[in-house]
C-alpha cells in the first residue's frame, strides 16, 4: 500500500524556519512527481514546491521563490521543504502529494487547479503556523 508520511510541522514567529520530510513507500519513487500542497481550510490548494524524480527539475510557486527549497533522497525515499522566512500567510496545512510513471512535462506547479490537484497520492498533512 502507498503510504506518505509527512512530519516536521509547527509553529513559529515570522522571519523563522521549517524543514519538512515526507516518507515515501509503496510507488515507484525514482519515477515520480512529487510535491508539496498547501491548504488553508475551505480555500484553494497551492502545489507550493514540485519535483520530478527522474530528473531532478524542480519548480516553485512565485509565493515561496527564493524562500522555500524542494529537495528529494531517491535512495531514502524521502522529500524535503526547507521552509525560510517564514511569513503569517505560509500558515497553512502542508501535504506530501504525489504521482507516479508521469512524463516529465506533465509535473510542474500548475498540477493544482482550486481544489483539485492531478495527483493520486496523498499524505496526512502536517500542520504549519507562522505568528507575527
Amino acid at each position: 500500500q502507498v503510504q506518505l508520511v509527512e512530519s516536521g510541522g509547527g509553529s513559529v514567529q515570522a522571519g523563522g524556519s521549517l524543514a519538512l520530510s515526507c516518507a515515501a513507500s509503496g510507488f515507484i519513487y525514482g519515477s515520480a512527481c512529487m510535491t508539496w500542497v498547501r491548504q488553508v481550510t475551505g480555500k484553494e490548494r497551492e502545489a507550493v514546491a514540485v519535483i520530478y524524480t527522474g530528473s531532478g527539475s524542480t519548480y516553485y510557486a512565485d509565493s515561496v521563490k527564493g524562500r522555500f527549497t524542494i529537495s528529494q533522497d531517491n535512495v531514502n525515499k524521502t522529500l524535503y521543504l526547507q521552509m525560510n522566512n517564514l511569513k503569517p500567510e505560509d500558515s497553512a496545512m502542508y501535504y506530501c502529494a504525489a504521482d507516479e510513471g508521469w512524463d516529465p512535462e506533465n509535473c510542474g506547479i500548475a498540477v493544482c487547479s482550486g481544489t483539485y490537484c492531478h495527483l493520486t497520492y496523498w499524505g496526512q498533512g502536517t500542520q504549519v503556523t507562522v505568528s507575527s
